[in-house]
């Protein structure tokens, strides 16, 4: 049984988050008190790890002291072959838990059998589902339990009166995936031995070898965790060479779980210390290093699992593992930050096991598909999720984003940055930002526009439109060549951006009837810049540059400036970046520029 996504209906301040996807990794990022650790937590009660308690439901809209009735959380399942058959459910079916006052359940959203005692056939014993068949009338193919279930699963899927939420069948919950949860705040080592551990020790009560042994068994899986807990000791020596003594020593009850696992260090100098009387960077690194060596236990533990059954009948898959980091990144230095980075990627790639990490780390979030990260914030008390890449057509969207990364989209920038500007390529990329420094005052940075080159215009135009599909403000400015193309058209450009075209197109020089932003400077501007930056034996004058106007403007400057100057620029974008550097006044930068410099930089202050 493995979670693809799930959604959360009034659980603090997750009034209602849908579709949150459940990856290799996910990426939960936000601000502060933006809802990530109460996403967590939500996941966390949802697989049975969590109880939430009744001060946990959130407030409804506008009544701030009234709570919703209850909390539930819902999830997107996909079975195996044997958990279809022995819980009678779909290949892919959505599984709920509820929290209320009284109790907590899980539910299964199904058909409904019109014979109520046809609703949960799990619950029966093998006498009881032969009594049923007999009674409806059935005909199964012998008197064994399978067979007698299978006819009556039939019979009930053909006779329904719709769907509805129903009582989740008997031991399903005991297929449900595994959380291991890192909290990397606390970052307290002891608490991540004894998370690192817990898997294991839930794997070894389940060890056939030890059923009927209830005497011996605590003493046994003890044994066996030690074993675990060396390997692990041996990790952390070799991750940490300055300690020289690492012991663990595993504390367990069946009547109380896996309580605890007191971690011990000794260093060259001194005895062994327990890890909680240490230094905090220590722990830390510790910490990483328990971190990695769980990705080691879960490739074994995962290959201990997919034994198949001794009879070769369809066995259960491996348990899925959801690995959960919560701020795995801080109180670690960026050096450790990339190891952390790593490990995720490493334990992603695991059969059966998915992370989701809640970061505010850029480093993290630019590392995954777009489409795998959620971003949280608080809107009057309430958390909305927003997802970038899933609204539009999957082909489309991944088309759209692949061009996103062509040009050096970051998805950190994407969820950030508050306005973007799309140009063709270099040469803007070159003389944009000290032109709209010269007629702004500020930088692009600190006004937060993003400026990104595309290449040419058409990867302008599909970033712009990408952009503006995932509701980005934007700004798209391309020379008044591209006219040429159908695509840049009037009405090509309307279709794709509707009534906001006007907003977002800028064709640069096409009110004063230039073709290129090259061409928007006077001829003496030229001459005088030329004269100081790529001087000649005779000055230059504004004819020479007069003269290359009834041509392709920017290139045949280009060509006479390096012809003709020894210090000629090396290429258009230098050329460029040359002139807005030398201009002293925004009187300077033409007009054009400057309303549309100003309009952003409106935009992006909102």
């Amino acid at each position: 049984m493995h979670l693809k996504s799930f959604s959360v209906n009034g659980f603090r301040s997750l009034l209602q988050v849908k579709d949150i996807p459940i990856s290799s990794p996910t990426i939960v990022a936000g601000h502060n008190d933006g809802g990530k650790s109460a996403l967590l937590e939500a996941l966390s009660f949802l697989l049975g790890d969590y109880a939430a308690a009744e001060e946990e439901r959130s407030y409804m809209p506008g009544t701030p002291a009234a709570r919703c009735e209850s909390t539930d959380v819902e999830g997107l399942f996909a079975l195996g072959e044997w958990e279809q058959s022995a819980f009678q459910l779909p290949a892919t079916v959505r599984i709920r838990r509820v929290a209320t006052e009284e109790s907590s359940y899980w539910e299964c959203w199904k058909s409904v059998p019109t014979d109520d005692r046809l609703r949960d056939l799990t619950q029966y014993k093998a006498s009881d589902l032969q009594q049923l068949v007999r009674e409806l009338d059935l005909k199964a193919a012998s008197t064994r339990k399978a067979d007698c279930l299978a006819a009556l699963a039939e019979y009930a899927q053909s006779h329904t009166s719709g769907e509805d939420w129903l009582p989740a069948p008997k031991d399903l919950t005991t297929r449900l995936p595994r959380l291991l949860p890192f909290d990397g705040r606390a970052a307290k080592a002891n608490d991540a031995v004894k998370a690192a551990l817990t898997a294991r020790f839930q794997t070894h009560v389940k060890d056939p070898d030890l059923r009927g042994r209830l005497t011996q068994i605590e003493d046994e899986v003890k044994i066996r965790l030690r074993t675990d807990s060396k390997s692990l000791c041996d990790h952390i020596r070799h991750r940490c060479p300055d300690i020289t003594e690492v012991s663990v020593e595993p504390d367990i009850s069946f009547s109380h779980g896996f309580r605890s696992a007191e971690l011990r260090i000794a260093r060259s100098s001194g005895g062994a210390v327990d890890l909680a009387r240490s230094g905090d960077g220590s722990g830390r690194r510790i910490s990483l290093a328990i971190w990695e060596w769980t990705s080691d236990l879960l490739s074994e533990q995962n290959a201990s699992e997919a034994d198949p059954d001794e009879h070769g009948e369809v066995a259960p898959s491996p348990l899925q593992t959801i690995v959960v980091y919560d701020e795995p990144d801080t109180h670690l230095d960026y050096a450790h930050q990339r190891k952390v980075m790593d490990l995720i990627r490493e334990q992603s790639a695991i059969p059966h096991v998915n992370v989701v990490v809640a970061t505010h780390s850029m480093n993290l979030i630019d590392g995954v598909d777009i489409a795998d990260v959620v971003h949280l914030k608080l809107e009057d008390g309430v958390t909305v999720v927003e997802r970038l890449g899933t609204e539009s057509h999957e082909a489309i969207d991944r088309f759209l984003g692949k061009i996103a990364a062509s040009v050096g989209l970051r998805n950190s920038v994407l969820l950030h940055e508050r306005y973007f500007l799309a140009v063709e390529g270099e040469t803007e990329q070159q003389a944009i930002p000290p032109l709209f420094l010269l007629s702004e005052g500020v930088s692009l940075q600190a006004a937060g526009i993003a400026l990104w080159g595309c290449g040419n215009n058409e990867g302008a135009l599909h970033l712009a439109g990408y952009l503006f599909e995932h509701d980005r403000h934007v700004r798209l400015m391309i020379d008044a060549d591209s006219r040429r193309k159908r695509m840049f058209q009037d009405k090509a450009l309307e279709l794709r951006f509707g009534p906001r075209k006007k907003d977002i197109v800028d064709i640069v020089g096409e009110p004063d009837g230039y073709k290129e932003l090259e061409e928007f400077f006077p001829d003496d501007l030229w001459a005088q810049v030329a004269n100081e930056r790529w001087p000649r034996g005779t000055p230059w004058a504004p004819e020479d540059f007069a003269s290359k106007r009834a041509g392709k403007f920017s290139y045949d400057v280009q060509q006479m400036l390096q012809e003709q100057s020894e210090s000629g620029p090396a290429g258009k974008p230098a050329m460029m970046h040359g002139l807005a550097l030398s201009l002293c006044s925004p009187k300077q930068v033409p007009e054009q520029l400057r309303k549309a410099f100003k309009e952003m930089r409106t935009l992006a202050a909102k």
